[in-house]
């Protein structure tokens, strides 16, 4: 709890507009995209910047107040729950793009910035921020950040901590501490950057961010190959990796995915296939042009049915949305939607997907499976009913088995979506007891009182949370 004393504090450092203990206005952040979860904060605060995040964390490392960085709560590992309470802390001030350097490719941010509209400023400079999680629209940067956010374009271009070069952050004593910079090269001590990046807010408060850019593509081409079983799918990916083709996406979805989609976003996506593949090539007109008639190829020789080429645009824009919609699309059948992203070595990608519809049978669940196939980081959906407590004690069994298939097949446990409280009693069976201890003392080397995001990345053994009132 907040004492009435610590509380005016707070809001002698930000202000009474943006300090809300109201249960209304706590019970807003009680919850994030993670549909099992949802524990009430004592209060919400929104700082102005960063010297206010400082003296915030100050007070609370002082008096042991748990604090919860989040941004618009689109993660899907009940990362911005806060399952312990105390202070959820709100960027809607800390919003404002600070600086575009064309001379250095770089893009300097704070962290309430939405993720599309940062990447539409940079295209506006004919440069291209790559990382493109289906929630950009949305999703934050410093969420992004928190979580390391994949995306469509992974495969090509990586993930959020390949495009961040520096960072600001604020330490759980109220330090300010800058890491990496405007640099190509800089190995002066511990990759700190890196380090945060992921960390979910459980080590320090980012504040500021430093983001590379690279030059805009010139053009990019999309096309769909469809197949009437998923190993031909999944064989095809493989191959066209292995003639050193890199597209900028190379999508899979199953028949089930396909259908809900076309419910949903009525484009004309062929639900008669078992298995289609949506790759898109950006680069030169030549590069494009030549990888996508090799990729072509190599689709037909792979059992492709067809393999059909967007020819506007304005269908291409079409199709990868729609398969950025895919969540939207599934969380319409049933109340609750549970999305995971167990990952596997490209080859073993049609092993998984077979596992996933064995234990979906096993369990009689409803799964989908789509996700980026080129980097092979799959997206097992259920859709279900929280209320329905039998149900749901199948889901976790079976998700528990999924994860246990995705580690055996040389896999992880989650390739983009972060550790919160959904992954935690899960984390082991990837790292090992002794790479939970390395850690733990990271943890408590940055945060010894642990007053930041607790209960994610070391939860309990248990995936099952309820409402807690506070």
């Amino acid at each position: 709890m907040i004492s009435n004393e610590v509380k005016k504090q707070l809001i002698e450092v930000a202000g009474e507009e943006n300090y809300d203990d109201s249960k209304a206005g706590r019970l807003v952040y009680s919850y994030d995209a993670a549909p099992q979860f949802q524990s009430m904060p004592d209060a919400v605060i929104a700082p102005r910047d960063k010297y206010e995040v400082s003296r915030i964390l100050t007070i609370c490392n002082k008096h042991r107040i748990p604090i919860v960085p989040r941004g618009s709560g689109t993660n899907l590992c009940g990362g911005t729950c806060p399952t312990e309470g105390g202070l959820v802390l709100l960027f809607k001030h800390m919003n404002r793009i600070l600086d575009i350097d064309e001379e250095n490719l770089t893009i300097t941010v704070q962290p309430g910035v939405i993720t599309l509209d940062m990447i539409l400023q940079a295209e506006s400079k004919q440069l291209f921020y790559p990382p493109d999680p289906s929630s950009m629209k949305i999703s934050t940067i410093g969420g992004n950040i928190n979580e390391n956010s994949g995306g469509l374009r992974g495969l090509k271009y990586g993930v959020t901590r390949d495009f961040v070069m520096g960072l600001e952050v604020v330490l759980a004593n109220g330090d300010i501490i800058r890491t990496g910079g405007k640099l190509a090269k800089d190995v002066a001590g511990y990759d700190l950057t890196r380090l945060f990046v992921g960390s979910e807010g459980t080590l320090g408060i980012v504040t500021e961010a430093i983001l590379k850019l690279v030059p805009k593509p010139e053009t990019k081409k999309t096309l769909l190959a469809l197949y009437e079983n998923i190993d031909a799918a999944a064989q095809t990916v493989s191959a066209i990796i292995a003639e050193k083709l890199i597209p900028a996406t190379l999508e899979f979805l199953d028949q089930p995915t396909l259908q809900v989609i076309e419910d949903y976003a009525k484009i004309g996506l062929p639900t008669n296939a078992k298995a289609v593949l949506l790759i898109e090539q950006d680069g030169s007109y030549d590069t494009v042009a030549r990888d996508m008639e090799k990729i072509e190829a190599i689709c037909k020789k792979g059992a492709a049915v067809s393999v059909q080429a967007a020819q506007t645009e304005e269908e291409a824009f079409a199709l990868t949305e729609a398969r950025r919609s895919a969540l939207s699309a599934l969380a319409r059948l049933k109340p609750t939607t549970i999305l995971e992203d167990a990952t596997v070595p490209r080859s073993e990608i049609a092993n998984m997907v077979k596992a996933i519809n064995d234990i979906a049978a096993k369990y009689d669940l409803s799964i989908c499976t789509f996700g980026h196939a080129g980097d092979g980081n799959l997206h097992p959906t259920c859709t279900t009913d929280l209320r329905n407590t039998d149900e749901m004690e199948r889901v976790e069994r079976a998700f528990e088995e999924i994860f246990e298939k995705a580690i055996e097949l040389g896999g992880t446990i989650t390739g983009e979506h972060g550790v919160g409280v959904v992954k935690a009693p899960y984390l082991e069976m990837k790292l090992k007891k002794e790479g939970i201890s390395a850690m733990k003392a990271v943890k408590t080397a940055f945060d010894p009182h642990n007053i930041l995001n607790p209960g994610k990345m070391f939860a309990s053994d248990s995936r099952k949370r309820v409402v807690v009132e506070r």
